[in-house]
């Protein structure tokens, strides 16, 4: 025969295990259920379509690009520029860099949240026991005698909100999206911050090459004026002539400062994306002639753009995020059934407390339904609509840039490469002219302002030369970064994330 002391603990057990039990069996969660967007229907990403290639020329960093459809991109995409200083430049970043640091712990705080969130499925359990030492008068009962005890007590207390409509469901959802946020977040840190390094490097070399470009006419213009100089003292040259070859010298070494001071800016930029001051930052120096130009440019199919970008898996991720809340806010508003009980002893000596006849316990159910909160749980739910709405909105509007930076710099680099050609040849017209200039003065044949004008040409050529093949390479890594970066195929980051993206793509 069962006594009451047994019996209660059962019953609890019992019915917490129902209660669990249907958590998982039982009923749907309210509120809309997430399905994620379509990717956009699109057979390409420029009207017209794209050639088979772009346009070449037989200089460095002048070669022709080919591109190719359905290629998928490397995780390290950046060594196809070949160059082993940006290589370890890049690894040295990706271990230092403080802001992708805050990314990886902004990631990790997110699933200890997602953790602690599923927390919220099991029973609450607490355990307490207890003293209590009591003087009461013995009048009560019929005495003159105070009546002085002790009363030890133990007891194991649990709490359960049953999930009858989801919304706890719905909230670790919600702790799952932004979990996933914050994983395409990092990818995103990961993919900037490479993007920026190689664009950052690229316009070291652009720099480099304009001041030494910059600096050879600076000598061909010293050398003509020590000629112009013997002329004067032989009355062959004016002293007009001798004035207008130093201004000339003057106009082009006085673009030399904001050459070197933006140089510099450029390794103070380089310190910064690899956690370095400035003041301790060695790496090494960036050539334009180092730099390798991929010859294939892979072009993801379009389809697959919406899979590979990770800013758009990270708003998609929000607005998983602000669906699941709408379901926690339409919970809010419904019945809230919270399950109870507590089994323990209390007895006047301790030793006595886990002794049948100490026996308590105590099962309680409740049901709690808002009737009255002026509005605010119904205008709660309101409010998480709109965000589901402006989530689905910046979703759209993420996914349409998307597909505007692909196709950005899928004309920007058909257009540099007629550039480089195009400056190419303005360059060696230029020599070819200066040089021709410079032999009709020296044969009394041309006037002086002819050849500054020539000298003029020359140093915009060649300026617009190196400016026109570093846009190449920068236009190059932009392509990478607009189709994703390859990060799927990366294994320096957080395992779980690889995993879980691999299968969307």
């Amino acid at each position: 025969m069962k006594t009451i002391s047994d019996s209660g603990p059962r019953r609890l057990a019992a019915l917490i295990s129902a209660a669990t039990f249907a958590l998982f069996v039982g009923g749907c969660a309210v509120g809309p259920d997430y399905r994620a967007p379509a990717a956009p229907q699109a057979d390409g990403y420029v009207r017209g379509g794209l050639p088979a290639h772009t346009a070449g020329i037989a200089i460095p960093g002048g070669a022709a690009q080919r591109f190719v459809s359905a290629r998928d991109l490397p995780g390290d995409w950046w060594t196809l520029f070949g160059s082993p200083e940006l290589n370890a430049l890049i690894a040295r970043a990706l271990e230092h860099n403080p802001t992708l640091a805050g990314a990886q712990a902004a990631l990790r705080q997110a699933d200890e949240n997602l953790a602690a969130g599923r927390g919220s499925y099991f029973p609450a359990a607490s355990g307490s026991i207890g003293a209590m030492r009591e003087r009461s008068s013995g009048a009560a009962f019929g005495s003159s005698r105070p009546l002085i005890y002790t009363l030890n007590s133990a007891s194991v207390n649990v709490s359960y909100t049953l999930d009858a409509f989801g919304g706890i469901r719905r909230q670790v959802e919600a702790l799952r999206a932004q979990a996933e946020y914050q994983r395409f977040s990092l990818e995103a840190a990961y993919l900037s911050l490479t993007a920026n390094i190689v664009t950052a490097a690229v316009t070291e070399a652009s720099l480099r090459a304009q001041i030494d470009a910059t600096r050879r006419i600076a000598d061909a213009q010293r050398t003509e004026l020590d000629i112009i100089k013997r002329r004067v003292a032989a009355g062959g040259a004016s002293r007009a002539d001798l004035l207008q070859q130093q201004s000339a010298l003057a106009g082009t070494l006085a673009t030399l400062p904001a050459l070197e001071n933006a140089l510099a800016q450029e390794r103070n930029l380089l310190a910064t994306y690899t956690g370095s001051l400035p003041e301790d930052f060695n790496a090494g120096d960036f050539d334009l002639d180092s730099l390798h130009l991929p010859r294939d440019l892979p072009v993801s199919l379009p389809s697959k753009l919406v899979a590979q970008r990770p800013d758009v898996r990270a708003y998609a991720a929000l607005l998983h995020e602000a669906t699941a809340q709408v379901g926690v806010a339409t919970s809010n508003m419904l019945p809230q059934l919270t399950l109870s009980g507590s089994a323990g002893g209390q007895a006047a000596r301790f030793a006595d407390l886990f002794s049948p006849t100490a026996a308590v316990w105590s099962l309680a159910a409740s049901v709690t339904q808002p009737l009255f909160r002026g509005g605010q749980l119904l205008h709660q739910r309101r409010a998480a609509i709109a965000a589901a709405q402006e989530a689905a909105a910046n979703y759209k509007a993420t996914v349409l840039t998307a597909f505007a930076n692909v196709s950005d710099t899928l004309l920007a680099l058909q257009a540099d490469a007629r550039s480089v050609a195009a400056q190419a040849a303005a360059a060696a017209a230029a020599d070819e002219s200066l040089q021709l200039v410079q032999s009709q003065y020296a044969n009394g044949a041309a006037a002086y302002p002819q050849v500054l004008l020539a000298e003029e040409a020359k140093q915009s050529a060649s300026v617009a030369l190196v400016k026109a093949r570093a846009q190449r390479f920068a236009d190059t890594a932009a392509l990478f970064q607009a189709l994703g970066g390859g990060w799927w195929h990366r294994t320096d980051t957080n395992p779980q994330s690889n995993d879980c993206c691999k299968g969307h793509l």
